[in-house]
């Protein structure tokens, strides 16, 4: 049975900064208010230009450089996002014809803020299987749109990036060891986007009472929130054959600093060995992870042979965790530019869509 190791890694932001200090002359609160409740100091806010998939291609680019793996090797492409660009089609296909993995699958996972975790354990259970040979997973999200900005319990903690992984099968072992899935969807409305689906269609009325933007009931998020993180992290060391000593690091998705202090105090463990970046990002959602999670290997922070669970929660509710061992690319058996396919992947699309209109020019003339 092949191991699921995490050979690339890659993130994109918006270039937009918003701080506290910013959100101070839209809302009413202050930077203190922020950083004492949420330990968040600022968060990037997409601009026009920015969108889920190409955030996505971006980050997903530089993941498949690392790898160094060209996008026609990709067997399978997985977007998991709560702010995906259309109901159908999945974001994940737009991502797939502007990489050019002419090879992948692709499809969307929505699981709320614990997304990106669902995503990375099935990528590493259909390369398990030995169905396919190499995955792209990828959070992205651009909650700044599904904002009210007038609503201060809300609008302090969302910001906008990507990141991504690649999986690739390999007889060695490491990589994926173990994964938590979990939820409880007795608390469905305890974080929600009520508005814009099948059960209450786009009208003017709900656009008028805002049921279009994000709803949350803090309270009740957060003592589900420090239950779980600690819960699910025990679960996951245990299916992995570890120990908690063994784990060298915690990777939570970045909601609320405090949350993350009360999953270390639950685990007894310091929060040195938390990876923590939610001070400059706020809560991105399905990204939360992969961009903490990044950071800290280009910091060099993880390393090769290093012990890790990955953690998180969201609405659903849901909840989960992943532990790996981290193990980095895998050898080269010849060297590829993933950034290349980009722009052949831009032009045979333009190329496909003029053929396309052409026939329908051709086919309305003989009908």
């Amino acid at each position: 049975m092949p191991y699921a190791h995490i050979t690339g890694w890659g993130t994109a932001v918006p270039e937009r900064i918003l701080t506290n200090d910013d959100l101070s002359k839209i809302v009413e609160t202050n930077d203190q208010w922020i950083r004492e409740r949420t330990g968040i100091a600022e968060r990037r806010i997409a601009s026009e230009d920015d969108s889920v998939s190409s955030m996505a291609v971006e980050a997903s680019v530089k993941a498949l450089q690392v790898a160094n793996l060209a996008p026609t090797d990709l067997d399978l492409i997985i977007c998991s996002t709560s702010t995906p660009e259309y109901l159908f089609p999945a974001t994940a296909c737009l991502i797939q014809d502007k990489l050019g993995a002419t090879k992948a699958g692709a499809f969307d996972l929505l699981a709320a803020c614990t997304g990106f975790i669902y995503a990375v354990n099935m990528a590493a259970q259909a390369i398990r299987s030995g169905s396919i040979r190499s995955a792209l997973v990828i959070g992205s999200e651009t909650l700044s749109r599904f904002v009210d900005w007038n609503d201060r319990k809300t609008c302090i903690l969302f910001g906008d990036g990507a990141g991504a992984l690649v999986l690739q099968a390999s007889p060695q072992p490491g990589g994926v060891l173990s994964a938590v899935m979990r939820s409880d969807g007795s608390g469905s409305d305890l974080l929600t986007l009520p508005a814009g689906g099948s059960h209450m269609p786009a009208t003017e009325e709900t656009v008028k009472r805002g049921q279009h933007y994000i709803h949350m009931d803090g309270n009740e998020v957060f003592r589900f929130a420090t239950r779980v993180m600690a819960q699910a992290t025990r679960e996951v060391v245990e299916g992995a054959g570890l120990k908690m000593e063994e784990v060298r690091w915690i990777v939570p998705h970045q909601a609320n600093l405090r949350i993350i202090q009360a999953a270390a105090r639950g685990l007894k463990l310091p929060m040195e060995q938390f990876v923590v970046n939610v001070d400059r990002y706020g809560n991105t959602s399905t990204a939360s992870i992969p961009l903490a999670l990044v950071e800290a290997v280009e910091k060099g922070q993880i390393t090769p042979g290093d012990k890790l669970v990955m953690v998180g929660f969201g609405g659903g509710l849901t909840w989960g965790a992943l532990a790996a061992e981290w193990t980095g690319p895998l050898p080269a058996e010849k060297i590829v530019h993933p950034e290349r396919y980009k722009y052949r992947a831009r032009i045979r699309s333009i190329l496909r869509r003029l053929w396309r209109l052409i026939e329908g020019i051709i086919w309305g003339r003989e009908v």
